[in-house]
């Protein structure tokens, strides 16, 4: 079905809006995927943040103007899936490699994020960044290690010194 000329500034608009705030994208041919795939895809990609959409390369490469992922208009050639990653980094990458395991015709060929333009090759690397629970609980262990080596310091030289048992309570408070 072809658009008229406000449906495609709509469309523009639209996508647009997505690319300012997303954080990364995956723009991958999908000819040959099936409607139930499709449909499967859509399904996921609402529940793990990911805004999906197949446009024309002309409109999306007019979408990304002046946004990060304004490096991707020259590689925008063929069909393709436009995936972008609205709420955490890696869950563009993860939704495409996932449905790539069990659709070979779904390969990714541009991958971005940072305002640098990838090869589809590079799916995997996007595709492995952590989740934000993953990250949060990183830097919980990161943060949470001084406050036990402090502990552990200060029990250590209280047991050398025989004051062991209070110098243990204050490194159980501490820590």
């Amino acid at each position: 079905m072809a658009l008229n000329l406000s449906q495609k500034q709509e469309v523009v608009a639209q996508l647009a809006e997505v690319a300012a705030k997303a954080h990364s994208l995956v723009a991958a041919e999908y000819a040959g995927t099936t409607v139930e795939q499709m449909t499967a895809m859509r399904k996921k990609a609402r529940e793990s943040g990911v805004y999906l959409r197949v446009v024309k390369n002309t409109l999306a490469s007019r979408a990304v103007n002046g946004t990060e992922f304004e490096c991707v208009k020259d590689a925008l050639v063929g069909p393709l899936l436009y995936a972008f990653s609205t709420e955490e980094p890696g869950a563009a990458g993860r939704l495409i490699k996932d449905f790539a395991k069990t659709n070979d015709k779904l390969q990714a060929k541009v991958v971005s994020m940072g305002g640098k333009l990838m090869p589809g090759s590079d799916l995997d690397k996007l595709a492995s960044l952590p989740t934000r629970e993953e990250a949060l609980s990183m830097l919980a262990r990161v943060l949470a290690e001084p406050a036990s080596m402090f502990a552990r310091v200060i029990k250590a030289v209280a047991d050398q010194q025989g004051g062991g048992e209070v110098a243990a309570e204050a490194a159980a408070e501490t820590a």
